[in-house]
């Protein structure tokens, strides 16, 4: 990557909105600094030379026998900085913080047509688990 590639953490709901650009839609304040006060919720911004290039966030779980995983939930990279490794930086990063948190196991639901992405994560280091459906639940 020749770009200055900078990842740090998310605290403020202003990073939130200056790179809601990432998103799929607008960053609502309330619900950025909610997300930033949970419990084991965490973002991480990529920025190259500055400007917000890209984001992945994570979910640490707790359960009574298992110990703590980390969810990696949502990771985009803005269309003029893809390709140059941003995308592996993050989830690189996420997996350190994840190691750091005394995480057993990092985890991603992607869906199984999605071989960008696939790609990515199996050059990473990670490996399929199996078979899963993933049921949803909406409500408006």
């Amino acid at each position: 990557m020749s770009d200055h590639l900078e990842i740090r953490r998310a605290t403020d709901p202003a990073e939130l909105v200056a790179a809601q650009h990432l998103f799929d839609g607008p960053a609502r304040h309330e619900w950025s600094l909610a997300f930033l006060a949970a419990p084991g919720h965490l973002m991480l911004l990529a920025y190259v030379e500055g400007r917000p290039a890209g984001f992945i966030t994570g979910i640490e779980m707790l359960h009574p026998d298992k110990g703590s995983e980390m969810c990696l939930y949502e990771l985009g990279v803005d269309e003029p900085y893809r390709r140059r490794g941003i995308a592996r930086e993050l989830v690189a990063t996420l997996a350190e913080v994840a190691r750091d948190r005394g995480c057993y196991d990092m985890w991603v639901p992607v869906d199984a047509d999605n071989e960008p992405a696939l790609a990515l994560y199996r050059a990473t280091g990670a490996q399929p688990d199996g078979a899963i459906a993933i049921l949803t639940w909406e409500w408006d």
